[in-house]
């Protein structure tokens, strides 16, 4: 998990321009104020790092940091790469 929660940070800081300190708490909208752009960018460089697909549903996203890096796992776990 440490290696999701070390590329989303590095994703938001260099990508998305986030210099505020982040939490599993912290939302993505709410407190970074992410468009549909920057999430889509932390999308496709967890989906490129991990070689996965996140099909997140679009009913209910990843509201905050912690909601994003657990998505991730998840699919990881799915996968059968994730212990």
């Amino acid at each position: 998990m440490e290696d999701i929660w070390s590329l989303t940070v590095e994703t938001l800081r260099k990508q998305c321009n986030v210099s505020v300190p982040l939490e599993p708490t912290t939302h993505l909208r709410a407190d970074l104020g992410l468009d549909s752009l920057a999430l889509l960018t932390l999308a496709v460089a967890a989906e490129d790092r991990f070689r996965i697909c996140l099909n997140e549903d679009p009913e209910s996203p990843p509201q905050t940091v912690g909601d994003f890096v657990a998505l991730v796992q998840t699919r990881l776990q799915q996968e059968g790469r994730l212990a």
